[in-house]
C-alpha cells in the first residue's frame, strides 16, 4: 500500500497498520516538505519510504534549500527504518542527481513517475515508483526494475481492472534488457553468453 498524504489521516489507517497492513510508501505533496514528512512519521504508519517531490533547483540557493531539507529529514528518520525517495521533476534528473552526488547524499534514493525523462540516471537508487493507468513502463523494464509500482485507486473493482491491464501490458522482469555500463560506481564487464530482460513467448501467454 502506498498512501498519498493530504494532511489529514482517517483514524482507521494506524489501526489497520497495527493489524498487519503494510504501508510501502507515503507520497507527500511537497508544499512544506519537512512539516509534511514529520507529520507522516508521527502518524504511526511505519512506511518503508517517504516520497518527496523535487523540482529543478533554479539557483544555488534552491539547491542548498533542498539539501537542507533532506539533511533535516535524514536526521528525523534515522533509526526508524524509513528511507527518502525523491520524485524528481521530469528533465531535472541529471541536475538533481549531480547535486546529491556532490553533497554525498547516498542515503537518498529516487521514485519513478510517468513524467520521468531519464530513468537511467536514477537506476542506482531507484527504490519505488508511482504510475497511472496506461503508463508506459518499458523504460523501467529495460533497467530491470522489479519493485512495487503504486497505482492511484478510489474504487476497488476499478483498481483491480486497471492493475491487471498494467500487469498484462508489462510482465515482470528478472533482469535488465541491457546490462548497465556501471554498477555501484564500477564498470560492468559484459558477458556475451547471457541475454537479459527478454520474455519467452509460448502459446497461451508469457513463459
Amino acid at each position: 500500500m502506498t498512501l498519498r498524504w493530504e494532511g489529514r489521516l482517517h483514524p482507521e489507517w494506524p489501526a489497520a497498520v497495527r493489524r498487519g497492513l503494510a504501508v510501502h510508501a507515503i507520497d507527500l505533496p511537497g508544499e512544506a516538505p519537512v512539516e509534511e514528512a514529520l507529520a507522516a512519521l508521527h502518524a504511526a504508519l511505519a512506511p518503508d519510504f517517504l516520497i518527496l517531490p523535487a523540482a529543478r533547483p533554479q539557483n544555488r540557493e534552491g539547491g542548498f534549500r533542498l539539501l537542507g531539507q533532506l539533511e533535516t529529514l535524514l536526521e528525523a528518520t534515522s533509526g526508524r527504518g524509513v528511507k527518502l525517495a525523491l520524485r524528481i521533476e521530469g528533465g531535472a534528473e541529471a541536475e538533481v542527481v549531480e547535486l546529491l552526488r556532490q553533497a554525498r547524499a547516498e542515503a537518498v534514493g529516487y521514485c519513478w513517475h510517468p513524467g520521468t525523462a531519464d530513468a537511467e540516471a536514477l537506476a542506482d537508487r531507484l527504490w519505488c515508483g508511482v504510475c497511472e493507468p496506461g503508463s508506459d513502463l518499458q523504460a523501467l523494464q529495460k533497467l530491470g526494475y522489479r519493485w512495487d509500482m503504486a497505482l492511484p485507486a478510489t474504487e476497488p473493482d476499478l483498481f483491480r481492472a486497471q492493475a491487471a491491464a498494467l500487469e498484462a501490458a508489462h510482465p515482470a522482469v528478472l533482469f535488465p534488457a541491457e546490462m548497465p555500463a556501471t554498477a555501484l560506481g564500477r564498470p560492468v564487464v559484459p558477458d556475451d553468453s547471457v541475454v537479459f530482460g527478454r520474455h519467452l513467448e509460448r502459446e497461451g501467454g508469457h513463459a
